[in-house]
C-alpha cells in the first residue's frame, strides 16, 4: 500500500497570486478585443465577454480572500 503524499502548502500564496495575475491578463485582453473589435461583434457576444469578466472579478476576489487566510496560517 503507498502513502499519500504529504499536504505541503507552502507556496500556495504564490500560486494563488499566479492565479490572479493571469485572470487580471485575461480581462484586460477581453477588454481590448472588444475595444478593438466592438463595431463587427454582435451585443450578445460583448454581453457574454462582459459577463464572464464579471465572473473572473468575483473569482479574484475570492482568491484575495484565500490568501489572506493562507498568510494568516502561516
Amino acid at each position: 500500500m503507498t502513502k499519500p503524499k504529504p499536504d505541503d502548502r507552502s507556496d500556495n500564496a504564490e500560486k494563488i497570486q499566479n492565479t490572479i495575475g493571469h485572470t487580471l491578463q485575461n480581462m484586460n485582453e477581453a477588454e481590448d478585443f472588444v475595444k478593438a473589435h466592438a463595431d463587427e461583434m454582435s451585443s450578445e457576444d460583448k454581453q457574454a465577454i462582459e459577463a464572464k469578466n464579471k465572473r473572473r472579478q468575483e473569482s479574484i476576489e475570492g482568491l484575495r480572500a484565500e490568501i489572506k487566510d493562507e498568510a494568516g496560517q502561516e
